[in-house]
C-alpha cells in the first residue's frame, strides 16, 4: 500500500477498539486490512513494538510501512476524528459529565477519559485540522452550539444538550488557567496544545450573556508557514508598488481591513524578503501570529507595562532598520510609529479603517498634525480576503443583467460566471481557500499637497482615481471574470 492510500473503512470494529485501547498512540496507525492482513503505518522505530502488540492482540498478520510526518500526521487526525465521532453516535452519554485533567497532547488523548474532556479535546483537534480559525461555544434557544469560522464564514458542526453549556465553559476555563467560579464578568486567557505535529497557541474569551456564558477560541497555529506577496494574491503593478514600498530606507507603509482580513499576513509576508543578515528588525504584535527566524518579535503584556508606543520607544535604542507595529489604535502609538519613521526607519503597520484613502484620514482624527502624516507616509493598502470557488464542483451560469453591467464597469465584460454547487471538499459551502484583493494607494507630491489641506476621503479618492488607483471591489470582480470567485463574495465583502 504506498503512501497517501488509505482505507480505514475496510478495519473492523474489532481492530479500532483495541487501537483507542492505547494510551499513546501517536505515532502508529492502522490504515487498511486486506486478507486478514493488518496495515500498520508507523511513525518511529520506536512503535514498532506498538504495532506488533496490536497484531497480536487481533490475531491477524501485520504489514508496517515506516511513513513521514506529512503522511502520518493527516491520516492520524482523519482516522481520530473518524472514530471518535462514531464512538458519540454510538451512544456516548454527555449527561453526567465530569472534569479531567489535560494532557496538553490533543491527539493522544486517552479514549476513556471524561466524556466532557473528549468532547472539547475533539472539538479543537477538529477545528485545529479544518483550518479553522474560531472556535465559538454559545448557547440557543434550548441547544448548546459549537461553531467554527472557516475561511471567514461561521459554519455550525455540533449541538449538544443545553445542560452541557456551564460543564463545557468550566473545563475550558480550567485549560486556560482562568477562573471557573467567575460567571458574571468576562475573562481572558490562553491555552497552549500540540495536536500531532502542531504546536497551538489559543486565546479564550468568556462574556456572561442572557443564555448563560459564551465561549470564543481563537486558534493561532504556530506551525504554520508565512506566505509570499504573489500567494497572497498581489500581483502586476499592485506587487511591485507595495515591494518599492516595502524596500524603502524609511517611511511608514500602512495596511488597512477590518480583523480578519489578513493584514498582519501581508506584512509578514513584506518582512520575509526583508530578512538578511544585515537588518535588525523587530515587532511588537498582540499576540505575535508568526514565529519567524532573524525577527526579534516582543509581545504586548499590558501587566508588565509593555505596550505598542513603549516597545516602539524601547526599539529605538535597539539600533533597529525595520519596525513592525501589530496595529495603531491611538494617538500615543501612532505618533511614536511616524517619529520612528522620520528618524530613519521603515515602520510596517496595520490600521482598522475600511479602505486605504481613509487611512490617511483616521489618522489626522488620531491628532497627528498633517504635515507629519504627509512626510512619514509612503503607501496604504486596504485588502479584504474572498473565498474560492471548490474547483471540485464549480460550474457555469450565465450572468443577469445588474451583474453583467457591476462586471462591465470594473473593465470585465463576461457573460457567465463560475459557481460551485457545494461538494464534500468544501463542507457543501462552495468555497475553498481565500485570496487577497488589494488597494494600494502610494504617497506622492499630488496626495501630499492634499494631506496638507486637509482634504476629504472623496477627494483623496478622486485624486488618486485619476492615478490608476483600483479599488478591492474593482480588483474583486477581476477575479469573478477569471472563474476564481463569484459576484456576491465580492460584495460581501467590500460593501459591509
Amino acid at each position: 500500500m504506498p503512501v497517501g492510500e488509505i482505507r480505514l473503512e475496510s478495519l473492523p470494529d474489532a481492530a479500532v477498539k483495541a487501537y483507542l485501547s492505547f494510551p499513546q498512540r501517536n505515532e502508529f496507525l492502522p490504515v487498511g486490512m486486506d486478507d486478514e492482513q493488518l496495515t500498520v503505518w508507523v511513525l518511529k522505530e520506536r512503535a514498532l513494538a506498538q504495532a506488533d502488540y496490536l497484531g497480536w492482540m487481533l490475531g491477524c498478520g501485520l504489514r508496517t510501512e515506516l511513513v513521514p510526518e506529512e503522511s502520518f500526521y493527516p491520516a492520524l487526525e482523519e482516522a481520530l476524528a473518524l472514530w471518535e465521532e462514531e464512538g458519540e453516535q454510538d451512544g456516548a452519554d454527555h449527561d453526567d459529565i465530569d472534569i479531567g485533567d489535560d494532557s496538553q497532547e490533543l491527539l493522544g488523548w486517552g479514549h476513556d477519559d471524561a466524556p466532557i474532556v473528549r468532547l472539547v479535546n475533539k472539538t479543537i483537534q477538529q477545528a485545529v485540522s479544518q483550518g479553522a480559525s474560531d472556535v465559538h461555544f454559545e448557547a440557543s434557544e434550548g441547544r448548546f452550539m459549537t461553531r467554527f469560522r472557516l475561511d471567514g464564514v461561521l459554519h455550525t458542526v455540533r449541538q449538544l444538550d443545553r445542560r452541557l453549556q456551564p460543564t463545557v465553559l468550566a473545563r475550558i476555563k480550567v485549560m486556560a488557567e482562568m477562573d471557573v467560579a467567575e460567571t458574571r464578568a468576562p475573562q481572558d486567557g490562553r491555552i497552549r496544545v500540540r495536536v500531532g505535529h502542531k504546536d497551538v497557541d489559543i486565546r479564550v474569551s468568556t462574556v456572561p450573556t442572557l443564555k448563560g456564558e459564551k465561549a470564543v477560541l481563537r486558534i493561532l497555529d504556530r506551525s504554520k508557514t508565512v506566505l509570499s506577496l504573489p500567494d497572497l494574491g498581489l500581483e502586476g503593478d499592485n506587487l511591485a508598488l507595495f515591494r518599492q514600498a516595502a524596500s524603502a530606507p524609511h517611511g511608514i507603509l500602512l495596511v488597512t481591513g477590518p480583523t480578519g482580513s489578513g493584514k498582519t499576513t501581508s506584512l509578514y509576508a513584506a518582512l520575509s524578503e526583508l530578512v538578511n543578515e544585515t537588518s535588525n528588525i523587530m515587532t511588537v504584535e498582540d499576540p505575535v501570529e508568526y514565529h519567524l527566524d532573524g525577527v526579534n518579535q516582543v509581545q504586548v503584556n499590558r501587566a508588565a507595562g509593555v505596550t505598542f508606543a513603549g516597545a516602539i520607544r524601547a526599539f529605538l535604542r535597539q539600533d533597529p532598520d525595520i519596525i513592525l507595529v501589530g496595529e495603531i489604535r491611538d494617538e500615543e502609538t501612532a505618533s511614536t510609529a511616524i517619529q520612528a519613521s522620520l528618524t530613519g526607519h521603515l515602520v510596517l503597520a496595520t490600521l482598522h479603517t475600511n479602505d486605504a484613502p481613509t487611512a490617511v484620514t483616521r489618522l489626522l482624527e488620531m491628532g497627528i498634525e498633517p504635515f507629519l502624516v504627509a512626510s512619514s507616509l509612503s503607501l496604504a493598502m486596504g485588502q479584504r480576503l474572498v473565498r474560492l470557488n471548490c474547483p471540485q464542483c464549480a460550474t457555469r451560469r450565465p450572468v443577469d443583467e445588474q451583474t453583467r453591467r457591476l462586471l462591465g464597469e470594473a473593465g470585465a465584460a463576461v457573460m457567465e460566471q463560475v459557481v460551485s454547487e457545494g461538494c464534500e471538499h468544501c463542507m457543501r459551502t462552495g468555497f475553498r481557500g481565500r485570496q487577497g484583493i488589494f488597494e494600494l494607494l502610494p504617497v506622492d507630491e499630488g496626495l501630499r499637497s492634499l494631506i496638507l489641506a486637509k482634504s476629504s476621503v472623496d477627494r483623496l479618492q478622486d485624486y488618486a482615481r485619476g492615478k490608476g488607483f483600483v479599488t478591492m471591489l474593482e480588483h474583486g470582480l477581476k477575479l469573478v471574470a477569471a472563474g476564481r470567485t463569484t459576484v456576491e463574495e465580492v460584495l460581501r465583502v467590500t460593501r459591509l
